[in-house]
């Protein structure tokens, strides 16, 4: 079973609660809630709703998994796990923390009480994809049981359990997170999940338009097609995403601001906005009328 969420609620909890039954707490990775908190969230989501939790910056970037620092704040997770009948927790370690760091990591894994707990395991940096990395770090995983979280536009998991494989997608633009992903690249995301035979497949989109993605990939797995991304084509399209942003603005902070951004030529064709804005005077732009104005002119050209 494929399960879409976000990591994280990018819009308010009662509308995201509407229309996902999965969310990645990230908070808890910054602060410890209160338990009357946790309380409150699981109380007030939707019985079928699912929670899967980030760990603390304690365990993974502080302590380091150094195992005999960890224990306090690893039980206040777990204990925050329990509340929310969550059967996942998140490790993500800072791309400080290397592959020279792999037996640290190991015992670990092996030393910690996980009271059946689902741990899965977020490395970051380049050296983990070195191939004497991959194959120490495949071992440890294997071992231990731990699921290995990637973006599986970037790499594949090394291991991944029967029982779980995990994912989060962070956008393929130059800057992490502002991305919008087409359609063809969420058929190709499908593509390469729906070979993973676990029984369950957790797709998290972490990216800056991760609402709208989510739910447009949830489209296409129930229906087989994509809705529309603003209801409108060609220059209606252009405007819809235009008119998303804050005046005045210089070009080029039109471009950081919405060029990652997708409008709709036709049906079934996109273009990323900074396709079209690259064109445009290189000027402070007082509404999105005169923005509008000039994109018009390489519209027509």
């Amino acid at each position: 079973m494929i399960r879409v969420g976000c990591c994280g609620y990018p819009v308010s909890v009662k509308k995201y609660q509407e229309v996902f039954n999965l969310v990645e707490l990230n908070s808890t990775f910054y602060k410890y809630p209160r338990t009357s908190t946790v309380i409150k969230w699981r109380s007030s989501a939707p019985e079928e709703f699912e929670f899967t939790v980030k760990a603390h910056q304690d365990i993974s970037h502080r302590y380091r998994l150094q195992v005999d620092s960890v224990t306090e704040p690893f039980n206040r997770m777990k204990e925050i796990c329990h509340i929310l009948d969550a059967n996942i927790l998140l490790i993500q370690t800072p791309a400080s923390f290397r592959p020279d760091s792999l037996d640290v990591a190991e015992r670990f894994f092996r030393e910690v009480s996980r009271n059946g707990l689902t741990l899965v395991w977020e490395t970051r940096g380049d050296l983990w994809e070195r191939s004497d990395a991959r194959s120490r770090l495949r071992e440890v995983l294997e071992k231990f049981e731990v699921p290995h979280v990637t973006d599986p536009f970037r790499t594949l998991p090394l291991y991944v359990s029967g029982d779980v494989a995990y994912f989060r997608l962070h956008g393929l633009g130059e800057r992490m997170y502002y991305y919008q992903y087409t359609n063809d690249e969420l058929r190709k995301l499908y593509d390469i999940v729906k070979g993973f035979s676990s029984e369950r497949v957790y797709i998290l989109f972490n990216n800056l338009s991760m609402f709208e993605d989510a739910l447009r990939f949830i489209n296409f797995l129930r229906d087989g097609e994509f809705p529309s991304l603003t209801g409108s084509y060609g220059l209606d399209s252009v405007k819809a995403v235009i008119r998303r942003t804050r005046y005045p603005s210089s070009k080029s902070m039109l471009v950081k601001r919405v060029g990652w951004r997708l409008f709709e030529v036709e049906d079934g064709v996109q273009m990323r906005l900074s396709d079209l804005l690259r064109d445009i005077p290189a000027k402070t732009y007082e509404n999105p009328d005169e923005v509008l104005r000039e994109i018009e002119r390489v519209w027509r050209r």
